[in-house]
């Protein structure tokens, strides 16, 4: 048992070791140095937009690139800057600064490792796809306008603003500045990302177009803004080891921002796993995954990083270039890293029009916009949800339509039990035409009543049995449990109360059936006493057994002291 525990907790790349060939070896070395090309433009342009310098964002896809596959729990998935956090990383920055920054990714970092730990990440499997959609769209929105300035070419004084609104009314104002050189070239790159992979998809269009436009640049003297005229380049070698700044007094007002980027990590990191499973038919352990991202968060700050998850993308790019195990994410890492060491002094040619070309068609890609009409398909309440988590993501902060998102997935999922729950009267007619279990054949004396909960009786259903009006109610009432599913805290205070009610009008209740859930809490709770031990039963035939000696010790009750079944509105 030890065993087979300390086996679930080893990641893909150790289980990968059994077996592994020469073959193998070939085809996760192709898989990575593919992979690793088609990262290459996309970590630039993800640390550009997120506010940091591009060698931020190769030093995040190196580091993170190398930990997330050694240490992970799918056996494909590539792990690194992703622009779900392009906004998010933007907004921390300009309030917080990199410190800011850096320190947020750390906590993520420790939130995700907790999750991973405790099993609670796959509570992210639970929110409803109206969420994820509405994220989703407008994060793509975002990313595409904050590339609209680089893509034109405007030349204008002042940072441009982070909120949409105030973005778009920034580019209208200055949009007489575009160069139309800038836009000729940013269009050649977008026209060849988009048709190349009509040609041939073994070598992605991105790389093509920010190869041909960073050659042209130099060699016809193209006055375009690059990569050296607005960061100076990107520094050869190594990225340097530096200790952030923990601020103690930042830890509670950055802690939702923390919050934000764990359960973004989480819930993209784990749908990409999920893409790398249906594509190579094999089995990912989530939890492991989310440890792996954890110790990737807390460790790109220490190089300058920026936040991390798996990339769906670069994921299916990898599994396409026929990668088998977690060798291909870590050579995928080292040809980063090669091309930092060896290359970095020809980045600087690199134009900032072919780059926004670059997210454009990713924000495009990752927008999920064919979700949208199955969207509309479906009933009112998901469309509203979809349509305020896209307002917020867009008009408002990501960190709060991540915070508003996940209160209505869950008071959705409340409304969606509570719908399933049922509590009702069973009645002789009820009896006949359902052939209720272990009740057909039975005649129920005529002063007792009997109730049923069948379902969930969780928090978002208890006042159910609050609507029931005890003066329509037999003299002892059966509150039959057996399809009960679930029970808690609410519930049983609900029963105590129900029974309470009944107790003050002289009426006596009874449980019976409670399966093993349900069971375990009401004799773990104070319901036995306050109900009576002796008055919780385990089947309808020992309940009838009982009510019908509690009416033996009344001496009997009459005909006209007892009133037949009334249904009670519930």
């Amino acid at each position: 048992m030890k065993i087979d525990r300390f086996r679930s907790w080893l990641p893909k790349s150790v289980e990968a070791l059994s077996g592994y060939s020469s073959g193998d070896f070939a085809a996760d070395l192709t898989a990575g140095l593919t992979v690793g090309l088609v990262a290459l433009p996309l970590a630039m342009a993800f640390g550009i937009s997120s506010g940091v310098t591009p060698q931020a964002g190769i030093y995040t896809a190196v580091i993170a690139g190398f930990l997330i596959s050694a240490l992970g729990g799918s056996r494909t998935q590539i792990g690194g800057p992703t622009g779900a956090f392009v906004v998010v990383i933007a907004a921390i920055i300009a309030k917080h600064g990199l410190s800011g920054l850096l320190m947020v990714t750390m906590m993520a970092g420790m939130i995700l490792l907790f999750l991973g730990i405790t099993g609670l990440g796959n509570a992210v499997k639970f929110i409803p796809r109206p969420v994820i959609i509405g994220f989703t769209n407008g994060i793509a929105v975002l990313i595409a306008s904050t590339q609209v300035k680089d893509f034109l070419g405007i030349r204008a004084e002042g940072a441009v603003p982070s909120e949409f609104i105030e973005r778009m009314r920034y580019l209208w104002e200055h949009l007489g500045s575009t160069s139309p050189t800038t836009v000729l070239l940013a269009l050649c790159s977008l026209v060849v990302i988009i048709s190349f992979p009509r040609i041939t998809r073994k070598v992605p269009g991105s790389i093509v177009a920010l190869v041909l436009a960073t050659a042209c640049v130099p060699l016809l003297g193209i006055p375009v803004e690059t990569i050296g005229s607005k960061f100076g380049g990107i520094p050869t070698g190594l990225p340097p080891l530096v200790v952030p700044e923990l601020r103690l007094d930042l830890v509670i007002p950055l802690l939702p921002s923390a919050v934000t980027v764990a359960l973004l990590a989480a819930i993209e990191s784990l749908l990409s796993a999920v893409v790398a499973d249906s594509m190579s038919g094999d089995r990912h352990n989530s939890n492991v995954e989310l440890v792996a991202q954890g110790i990737a968060n807390l460790t790109v700050p220490l190089f300058g990083g920026i936040p991390v998850t798996g990339a769906i993308a670069r994921t299916a790019t990898n599994i396409r270039s026929g990668a088998r195990t977690p060798v291909s994410g870590m050579v995928h890492a080292l040809t980063l890293l090669a091309i930092i060491l060896f290359a970095a002094p020809l980045a600087r040619f690199i134009p900032l029009g072919t780059l926004a070309a670059v997210l454009f068609v990713v924000s495009y890609n990752m927008g999920e916009w064919r979700e949208i009409p199955m969207i509309l398909h479906q009933e009112p309440k998901d469309i509203v949800v979809w349509l305020i988590t896209f307002a917020l993501t867009v008009l408002a902060d990501l960190t709060i339509a991540v915070e508003v998102g996940m209160t209505m997935a869950a008071l959705l999922y409340i409304y969606q039990v509570s719908r399933t729950t049922v509590v009702a009267p069973i009645t002789s007619e009820a009896i006949e035409k359902a052939r209720v279990h272990r009740l057909q054949d039975r005649t129920i004396p005529p002063y007792v009543g009997i109730f049923h909960i069948q379902g969930p009786f969780l928090f978002g259903a208890a006042e159910k049995l609050n609507d029931v009006v005890i003066d329509d109610l037999n003299l002892i009432v059966i509150l039959r449990l057996r399809y009960m599913t679930a029970l808690d805290a609410t519930g049983l205070y609900a029963i105590e109360r129900f029974h309470e009610r009944l107790h003050a009008s002289g009426r006596t209740l009874l449980l019976c059936g409670a399966r093993s859930q349900p069971k375990r809490l009401i004799y773990t709770s104070t319901l036995p006493r306050v109900v009576g031990a002796r008055n919780i039963l385990p089947n309808i035939t020992s309940a009838l057994k009982r009510a019908s000696t509690i009416n033996e010790g009344f001496g009997g009750i009459g005909e006209e002291a007892a009133s037949g079944l009334i249904e009670a509105p519930v």
